[in-house]
């Protein structure tokens, strides 16, 4: 069967295209989990119609594996795991993106991540939140290297100078959250920062050294 008719076949089924995203783009994974999401009744039907059967000659295995898959509520009920605990990620680097000022947002937005991505794995897993979790560990722990590697003392700076965070407002949104300025991290960064911007008279002889 030509690429053609496969083609005229699926877009009879399913309103949207199945985009192929360059693997070289961030989060492409997760980019084509959404879309097959998004698809799901459409490509069901086109498994279930008679028009499947004309496709399946080609390789009854493939064929038979795809109809399997697609059928299958087990996998879409993994996938839906999947794009809940990583959904906060990618809004996250989503909205950084975009050209407008955000650095003073981000710091607040890494914590907000890692509390949604959370509640999103222990809802699924049927746990409470004070108990320990292998599979939410070794995630956190890769998010925590991401961040520790990625981090700047300006997103703190940013963060601290942000009157919004001290709001008691803002500090009732999740659990165990304090100001800025009770964060062991924040108070180092930022005078890291403000070392940066505001040398000593030794240091400003150093660096004409």
């Amino acid at each position: 069967m030509h690429h053609s008719i496969r083609s005229s076949m699926f877009n009879e089924f399913v309103p949207l295209k199945l985009r192929i995203v360059a693997s070289t783009r961030f989060a492409y994974i997760l980019v084509m989990m959404k879309r097959f999401k998004l698809i799901k009744g459409g490509l069901q039907t086109l498994v279930i119609s008679e028009k499947w059967a004309s496709y399946r000659k080609d390789d009854v295995g493939k064929a038979r594996k795809v109809k399997d898959k697609v059928l299958d509520d087990m996998w879409w009920d993994k996938l839906d795991y999947i794009l809940s605990f990583t959904a906060p990620i990618y809004d996250m680097l989503r909205f950084c993106v975009h050209y407008k000022p955000c650095l003073h947002m981000v710091y607040d937005m890494w914590e907000t991540i890692i509390e949604k991505m959370k509640l999103a794995i222990y809802k699924q897993e049927r746990k409470r939140l004070e108990e320990s979790f292998t599979f939410y560990d070794v995630i956190h722990k890769i998010l925590v290297d991401r961040w520790t590697k990625n981090n700047t003392y300006v997103h703190c700076i940013a963060h601290s100078l942000n009157p919004r965070y001290y709001s008691d407002q803002r500090l009732d949104e999740g659990l165990n959250r304090v100001p800025p300025h009770k964060y062991l991290e924040v108070p180092q960064e930022r005078m890291k920062c403000m070392r940066k911007y505001f040398p000593s008279q030794e240091e400003h002889v150093k660096e004409k050294l």
